[in-house]
């Protein structure tokens, strides 16, 4: 006979929403991720074709973008219990993130402007026409003559 009596415990009201809340953030993130994926191998296979539409592309990472967003406030909200907080603490928190999404602007374009600067002799011609510059064959100047000093 075993030496412990173990009883389920009775599973009260709260207990079921909080396993419901559970579930449902488990459902809405992963039909985000599904999402995210399709439109990721939707990008590549418009890649892989004659004629990719840049705009296109330009606008399905975009939507990529806004669900990540969506991913991360649910995240937030659910399972670092701020949903639950009162509106300042959530904005002590909140807003001081997005300085994250200004530093990542920030720096991309920072990068991005110093490649164009950099391949364009400090963006005073483009890339084309500094190519076309340097791609002349070389010259060699004319052999001394073999003068001899006495």
């Amino acid at each position: 006979m075993p030496s412990e009596v173990t009883i389920p415990l009775p599973k009260t009201e709260a207990d079921v929403l909080h396993i419901k809340r559970i579930w449902k953030a488990f459902w809405v993130l992963l039909v985000l991720t599904i999402l995210e994926l399709s439109l990721g191998l939707l990008i590549y296979n418009i890649d892989l074709g004659a004629d990719p539409n840049e705009h296109l592309v330009l606008a399905i990472k975009g939507a990529i973008c806004i669900f990540t967003l969506a991913k991360a406030f649910y995240i937030i909200s659910i399972f670092m219990h701020l949903g639950d907080e009162i509106r300042n603490m959530v904005m002590i928190i909140a807003l001081p993130m997005t300085l994250f999404i200004w530093f990542i602007t920030a720096f991309i374009s920072d990068g991005a402007s110093y490649r164009n600067l950099r391949n364009t002799d400090g963006g005073s011609r483009t890339y084309k026409e500094q190519k076309e510059q340097y791609h002349h064959p070389l010259v060699y100047p004319a052999e001394k003559s073999e003068k001899r000093l006495n």
